[in-house]
């Protein structure tokens, strides 16, 4: 699977997100804040990763759906499994 084009640009932003909001948990953490305002934020990156996550399986699905083909060039049906397992793996 290869993201391309128009689906790529929203998933690296929100992974750069996510890794905005990692970045200000662990200044968080060494200036020593209180748990009640880092555990919000370590939500809100974790949210981001999940939604990007998603976003990534869906691309795929997506691609297995419509250009799905066989060794023999001949069209297939999705890898049902392995799309099954990708979104079990963000369960």
């Amino acid at each position: 699977m290869e993201i391309t084009g128009d689906e790529l640009g929203p998933i690296l932003n929100r992974l750069r997100r996510a890794q905005g909001q990692l970045a200000g948990v662990i200044r968080m953490m060494e200036d020593g804040r209180e748990c009640q305002d880092i555990i919000p934020q370590l939500a809100a990156v974790s949210k981001a990763l999940d939604k990007a996550g998603f976003a990534i399986v869906a691309s795929g699905l997506r691609q297995c759906v419509t250009e799905s083909t066989d060794a023999s060039g001949d069209a297939a049906g999705p890898d049902l499994a392995a799309l099954e397992k990708l979104f079990l793996t963000l369960a």
